[in-house]
Formats: structure tokens, C-alpha cells, sequence
């Protein structure tokens, strides 16, 4: 083979005469006039198009999802999508931790104070509503709240119902003035942001039933260091009430509460406390409130 393959490349531009014999019949031998060059051309034409064939049915047929490794659209397509939701998910935890952080300072009562912020204006009363009271600046060094975070005497009629505008996920704004988180008890210590007390201590014999002050959803039940048994009811509206040194806790986060339902039971838990009650605080939009002129006759 070598041989004969030898001889067409040294008469490559010449005729050749090949005979073809069988060897295991007497059939007479076969006479063919080939051109070698006129082979190797037809040999190279003929892997040419072999090859385009080949790259065209790779490139515009299915065929070539056979092919390992080699990704189609549509895994493009998903692969760019669950990068996108990958980066969603990273941004999403980021704000779920910064949320959980604030959640964490705003039960241990550790919230950092705020220097140069100014008092927002309150809107223009309507005609023949009665003035609200300003909100004062803070001194330096305390923190900027607004204080309370509704007045007296905005309240709407005892026992009316909230309107359906400012539902927030179902849930009814709070009824004001607030209903007392205890049944018996008196305020001991009131809310001073220059002190870092954002809350107002009721003193209740240890065993009372503590009480939701608006229907919402617990988002928040566990032991803390400083307050012993917490739980926290979020709210319509912006508002977040905490109840803190109880003996124990009767919710669990992400029950559904009612106003008046029972959370919790007075205690004297936790390392900071002088004795059997309850510290309660109120937050409107992240914003420590005074709680004790939001409830009647405190």
C-alpha cells in the first residue's frame, strides 16, 4: 500500500495506467487511467465539504446540545436568571440584617443617639381642628424623637373604629388613647431620652397578665440580657410595642395578637431591673415614643 501510495506522489501531475486483478478468479484484469493530482483534489474536495457539513449541522440543529459542555439559550438564559436572583437575595439579606441589628438594639435599649437632627414641621391643621403641641428639638446629646407621637387631644371618640385607610396587611390602627398593657399598676419611672429610657416602668405584682395594646403580630419573643422575658407586637400605622421583665411569655413570634390578648406575665426578669413590673415602650417608624400621654387618665 505504502508502495503504490509512493508511486502516485512521484507521477503526480502524470496518467497511470492502475490494473485491477482479482486473484481468486480468472476474471481478465481492469484497465483504469488515473491522474493522481485529479485524486488528491477529489480526496481534499470531498473532506472540505465533510467538514462544512458537519460545522453546519452543529450550528443550526439541535444536534449540538449533544455535544457535552456546550450550552444552549435556554441554559444561558437560566444561568443569567439565577444570577440576577442570586444578587437579589444577597441585597434582600443585607436589609434583613441591618433590620435585625436595629431589632436587637431596640430590645436591649441600646440605640444610638443622633447629633444635628432638627424636628420635622407639623403639617397645618384643618379648619376647626384643634392645634396639636409642637415638637421639641432635642438638647444636644439627647436623642431626636418625636414627642408623643400623637396628642391628646387629636383622639378620636372612645371605642370608635379605625378607618379602613389606614389598615396596614389587615391589621387596624391602634384606638386611641391606648388601653393600660396591665390591669392594676402605676407608672414608677417615665420615658426620658436623655437618660436612654425609652420607656415608661409600670410597677404590677409579679403573675399579672400582660396585655397587647393593639392587635398586630409578634415579632419578637425571647430572652435578653438586660430585659429578661421580651416580647414585641408589631402594629398598623408604624407602631411597635415592647413589654419587657416578664416571668414568663404566653406568644410566640409570628402569632397573631388582638388588642387586649394576653402576651406575657409579669415578672422581675432580667439583669437591669429594681423589682416586679413591667417596661414598656412604644415606636412609631423606628422612633422611640412616650407612651404615658397616649394612655387615659396616666
Amino acid at each position: 500500500m505504502w508502495t503504490f501510495l509512493s508511486d502516485l506522489a512521484d507521477h503526480w501531475r502524470t496518467t497511470l495506467t492502475v490494473l485491477v486483478m482479482n486473484e481468486e478468479s480468472s476474471d481478465p484484469a481492469r484497465r483504469h487511467e488515473v491522474r493522481p493530482n485529479e485524486l488528491g483534489w477529489l480526496w481534499l474536495s470531498t473532506l472540505g465539504a465533510a467538514v462544512v457539513l458537519t460545522t453546519c449541522l452543529i450550528a443550526f440543529t439541535p444536534i449540538r446540545t449533544l455535544i457535552p459542555g456546550y450550552g444552549t439559550e435556554a441554559v444561558q438564559r437560566s444561568a443569567q436568571l439565577s444570577a440576577m436572583r442570586v444578587s437579589a437575595l444577597r441585597d434582600s439579606l443585607t436589609v434583613q440584617r441591618r433590620y435585625i441589628e436595629r431589632l436587637q438594639q431596640l430590645m436591649t435599649g441600646r440605640v444610638e443617639p443622633r447629633s444635628g437632627a432638627r424636628a420635622e414641621a407639623d403639617p397645618a391643621p384643618e379648619p376647626g381642628a384643634r392645634p396639636r403641641p409642637m415638637r421639641q428639638a432635642p438638647d444636644a446629646g439627647s436623642e431626636s424623637h418625636d414627642q408623643p407621637a400623637m396628642a391628646v387631644t387629636s383622639f378620636p371618640a372612645s371605642g370608635a373604629p379605625a378607618s379602613a385607610a389606614n389598615n396596614v396587611d389587615g391589621l387596624p390602627s391602634l384606638r386611641m388613647p391606648l388601653t393600660p398593657p396591665v390591669e392594676t399598676g402605676f407608672p414608677t419611672r417615665g420615658f426620658n431620652a436623655r437618660e436612654g429610657h425609652y420607656a415608661i416602668d409600670i410597677a404590677v405584682e409579679a403573675g399579672s397578665y400582660v396585655y397587647s395594646v393593639g392587635d398586630g403580630y409578634v415579632i419578637f419573643a425571647d430572652w435578653t440580657n438586660d430585659g429578661g422575658y421580651t416580647i414585641a407586637v408589631q402594629h398598623a400605622d408604624g407602631y411597635l410595642s415592647v413589654y419587657k421583665h416578664n416571668q414568663r411569655l404566653v406568644k410566640r413570634i409570628g402569632d397573631r395578637v388582638r388588642q387586649q390578648e394576653a402576651v406575657a406575665v409579669s415578672g422581675n426578669s432580667g439583669e437591669i431591673t429594681t423589682g416586679p413590673h413591667l417596661h414598656f415602650e412604644l415606636w412609631h417608624h423606628g422612633l422611640a415614643q412616650d407612651p404615658r400621654p397616649l394612655f387615659e387618665g396616666w
